[in-house]
């Protein structure tokens, strides 16, 4: 079974030969229009007897473009299941795109990718493409990479703390407000809360989650509007993989998170 970008190379390469046929059509035909505003007989009768062969080059083209995508539709949904994200994984290495794999998703540091068989088409953290031929996506990823991140770390800070505090014990509030440490709390549990209405935890998955906390760790931002300040606690959770939600950092290290506390400020 072919690549997917050879497949794509087919298709291209087909669709450019019926242009080609086209185009040589639309010349011969302006040529002809001339000989008859001209009324140059010999012309017209000349030009006239190409058009039947080239008109059976368009229908040959035609027909070759038609077929020339290799993959049938189980084919496709297979393909994208089981060989693609590989595929894309070398292609992004020939290009010089460093692309890790984690749990079912593709990690183009700091997107996330995830491909959708059934949609034939990716998504690119909670953007959906149907751009999915490989040296397209690659360069495509490369430009995201490179452009302003609209992450907004003050904003997510501040949806931790809040569900923080849901979910940590009662008198936590008051006891940050005298600069007290409050408890760990599970990110887990945090997560969960985030995504608790119905088919949320597939808009927002446990890796977009892990990906925005290593955007807020690596930014700095560790201090809400109240004063009390983020530390995200490894604890022995990290050493088992249950309730530990993990990343990968640029260079392919893996990033795990465990716990969130908050510390008050003493006034």
């Amino acid at each position: 079974m072919p690549t997917f970008e050879e497949g794509f190379v087919a298709a291209e390469n087909a669709a450019d030969s019926v242009l080609y046929a086209l185009s040589e059509a639309t010349k011969l035909t302006r040529q002809l229009r001339k000989a008859s505003q001209d009324g140059n007989i010999a012309a017209v009768r000349r030009l006239s007897e190409r058009l039947d062969p080239l008109v059976n080059l368009i229908r040959q083209e035609a027909a070759n473009a038609a077929t020339a995508w290799p993959f049938t539709a189980e084919e496709e949904r297979q393909y994208l299941e089981s060989e693609y994200s590989s595929e894309l994984q070398t292609q992004a290495e020939s290009g010089g795109v460093r692309m890790f794999q984690r749990d079912g998703r593709i990690i183009a540091h700091p997107l996330v990718v995830r491909v959708l068989p059934g949609d034939r088409a990716v998504r690119i953290d909670r953007r959906q493409s149907s751009n999915i031929r490989p040296t397209r996506l690659v360069s495509d990823l490369e430009k995201l990479q490179n452009r302003p991140s609209r992450f907004r770390p003050q904003q997510f800070l501040e949806s931790l703390y809040r569900a923080y505090l849901e979910l940590a014990e009662r008198d936590t509030a008051d006891r940050l407000k005298l600069g007290d440490t409050g408890q760990v709390v599970r990110l887990e549990r945090i997560y969960r809360l985030f995504t608790g209405l119905p088919g949320s935890d597939r808009d927002y998955t446990r890796i977009d989650f892990a990906r925005d906390l290593y955007a807020l760790q690596e930014s700095g931002a560790r201090e809400v509007r109240d004063g009390a300040r983020v530390s995200f606690p490894a604890s022995t959770g990290t050493r088992t993989p249950q309730g530990v939600i993990s990343f990968v950092g640029p260079e392919g290290e893996t990033v795990l998170f465990y716990g969130i506390q908050f510390t008050g400020v003493s006034r």
